[in-house]
């Protein structure tokens, strides 16, 4: 059995993971898909003052608050910066980081910039 913490890109919600999460259920697995502050049905929150630290902290405190370890830690789109600083953050509780169709920043690089700053190297 697996922990699992899917993490979802800008556009979307945990709605967006509900046909992931059933399987992995049905295989025994937890798993856990919240939504970031500020966007799917938080969308209530959003404010100027939400930004990428904002969401890696919801992932940091969903995994102390429901002491999880051994976490496999999945990032989607814009959900792969998020994760890779929720490793930084908490490296003893994850197992694995799984990137799927996601960002993968260079240290000190910034979401906004990502695109921008590929090379052709990068782009590969």
């Amino acid at each position: 059995m697996s922990t699992y913490v899917l993490v979802h890109g800008a556009w979307h919600g945990s709605r967006c993971w509900k046909r992931v999460r059933k399987a992995l259920q049905v295989q025994g697995d937890d798993v856990f898909t919240p939504t970031l502050t500020g966007l799917g049905e938080r969308s209530h929150l959003l404010s100027p003052h939400v930004n990428l630290g904002t969401h890696i902290e919801d992932i940091v405190n969903l995994i102390k608050w429901e002491e999880l370890s051994d976490v496999v830690l999945c990032g989607h789109s814009y959900g792969g910066c998020v994760i890779s600083g929720v490793a930084d953050r908490v490296p003893d509780r994850i197992g694995a980081l799984v990137y799927l169709d996601a960002f993968v920043l260079k240290d000190g690089q910034k979401p906004a910039g990502y695109s921008s700053t590929l090379s052709e190297e990068d782009a590969a």
